[in-house]
């Protein structure tokens, strides 16, 4: 006998048919209608540090990035309560739970690398020149290869 695979399917289709997967794509749609009902509620910078974790028994968990923002959304609290449980989704709200877990990725710092000018680093060069310690002149050498690269000399 020989095993003929089923055909292929979208894994859209595939995730509405089997029950296990339909159950975790519902859940995962409802947290995500949840996250953007709280965002709308949240200042632009805290978005990014609070997620929603859970949502049962009128008991909201929030995932916050770190104590900073816990912090402030704490302080808080009692306004976002107020505007959260005017929504239909969150109308039995009774409680708002953080807990602090930071990224598993560090996230990027906004903005460019500095770069130096062109004066810095020929003088960053000039002086590993004159430098006998060779980690002290490579050190230098590294800084001044984040400024634009040397002139060639027209002598």
């Amino acid at each position: 006998m020989a095993y003929k695979p089923s055909p292929a399917q979208l894994p859209s289709a595939l995730l509405r048919q089997v029950r296990p997967l339909r159950l975790l794509l519902n859940q995962a749609e409802r947290l995500e209608h949840l996250q953007r009902l709280l965002e709308s509620q949240l200042q632009p910078a805290a978005r990014e540090h609070c997620h929603v974790a859970s949502w049962r028994d009128g008991t909201l968990l929030l995932v916050v990035t770190d104590g900073h923002w816990a912090t402030r959304l704490r302080y808080q609290q009692k306004r976002l309560m107020r505007e959260l449980q005017a929504m239909e989704a969150f109308g039995n709200l009774r409680r708002i739970l953080y807990k602090v877990q930071p990224p598993l990725v560090p996230t990027k710092r906004g903005g460019h690398a500095t770069e130096l000018s062109s004066n810095a680093a020929e003088s960053l060069r000039d002086t590993a020149e004159g430098i006998t310690d060779p980690k002290l002149r490579a050190a230098l050498e590294r800084l001044a290869s984040h400024g634009p690269s040397k002139a060639p000399s027209r002598t």
